[in-house]
């Protein structure tokens, strides 16, 4: 394979379309991308010089020789395949302890008293969406891909879900694939979000080598590489008033208490551990993310895609974040359109892989070929 330019890419479960946004910007070429939500193809179709064919479908009714008859490709040619499963299964939410014992023994931790942490739940919960790890498998080795790219949550290792990634990881390796497994900080790529990634490199050429970083986190020693981004560096320009959403707006319960706490912190900055004078909250009584809010000088925490209407992060200026914030947050280019309704916008940005961790993951798989 001579250069990146002649490695064709096919992107399953596109989502917003990060990855393949990714690999384009490595310099690869993107031939088709399926996804079955019909609001995340509307944005695909809005973006289309970065997606090629887009397919609404479901990624289970497609063989491999289908794949590469959408992608306008034959038997021979190049080809990698990218993909991240829907991560619902296997986030934390899917493991949280329902008898609520963690968050009696984080209220415990809060007061000072003595508490034994509850163990981690190996038992797993029925989701049909955890069969779709080891079908992103069979449709990479039914395709004959030279390499792909594999991403998840980093609670796909918990014990509930790590039989899943040690099977997807031990049978890629028995299909001829060398891999490459790692766990991508976003920060270290130039994302303004502290998001944090399962990655899966495969070639069947060699070894793709660990993704090059871009950026250093504050505290991790000393590194010649300039300091991760900031979400006011990130969010710059994009508080003029024609970027203004309706559902931006605060109103109801929670609000004067949104506005009373500073840039950085959460609710806890109203409780009696933070020596607020008349506090209205007891710490770790709520989720970490309640009424959280950004601080300009430090980088965003991550992104949800089902927040609830009191479930930051919040801008520092008391409103929701807008959707090209969003998008910036998640590294998309300027000018990314992001269709549907304000909740479909949010849920498919905070799906969504940050582009240039996609970028960096799809390069190391495209010089593992060359």
């Amino acid at each position: 394979m001579k250069n990146a330019t002649s490695i064709n890419v096919i992107d399953l479960f596109a989502g917003a379309g990060g990855l393949s946004v990714g690999a384009h910007l490595a310099g690869a070429k993107v031939k088709a991308s399926i996804e079955l939500n019909p609001v995340a193809c509307q944005t695909l179709r809005a973006n289309a010089d970065y997606h090629g064919e887009v397919v609404e479908g479901d990624i289970c009714a497609f063989s491999g020789s289908d794949l590469r008859k959408i992608g306008g490709l034959s038997k021979g040619e190049p080809l990698i395949l990218v993909g991240g499963p829907p991560c619902q299964p296997f986030s934390k939410a899917a493991y949280w302890t329902e008898a609520g014992d963690d968050a009696a023994y984080r209220r415990a931790r809060a007061q000072g008293i003595s508490a034994d942490k509850p163990a981690a739940p190996t038992e797993v919960k029925d989701d049909s969406r955890r069969d779709l790890v080891m079908e992103y498998l069979r449709a990479i080795v039914e395709s004959n891909a030279d390499g792909f790219v594999f991403e998840n949550v980093p609670s796909i290792k918990h014990p509930r879900n790590k039989p899943i990634y040690e099977g997807f990881v031990n049978k890629a390796r028995d299909a001829g694939y060398e891999l490459t497994e790692l766990t991508a900080k976003a920060l270290n790529y130039g994302v303004a979000q502290a998001r944090e990634r399962v990655v899966v490199l495969g070639s069947k050429k060699r070894k793709p080598k660990l993704p090059t970083e871009t950026h250093s986190i504050s505290g991790e020693g000393e590194s010649p590489l300039p300091p991760a981004i900031t979400a006011g560096e990130a969010l710059d320009g994009f508080g003029l008033k024609k970027f203004f959403e309706p559902e931006e707006v605060i109103t109801g319960r929670w609000a004067t208490h949104l506005a009373e706490i500073p840039p950085g912190w959460n609710y806890k900055a109203l409780t009696e551990w933070a020596g607020h004078s008349n506090p209205s909250f007891v710490a770790e009584t709520r989720f970490w993310n309640f009424l959280l809010k950004l601080s300009p000088n430090r980088p965003s925490w991550t992104i949800a895609a089902s927040p609830g209407p009191w479930t930051g992060p919040f801008h520092w200026k008391n409103r929701r974040l807008r959707t090209i914030e969003l998008a910036a947050l998640q590294g998309f280019p300027r000018g990314y359109n992001i269709e549907g309704p304000r909740r479909e916008r949010v849920r498919q940005m905070g799906n969504a892989v940050p582009v240039p961790v996609a970028t960096a993951m799809v390069r190391s798989v495209l010089e593992s070929l060359e």
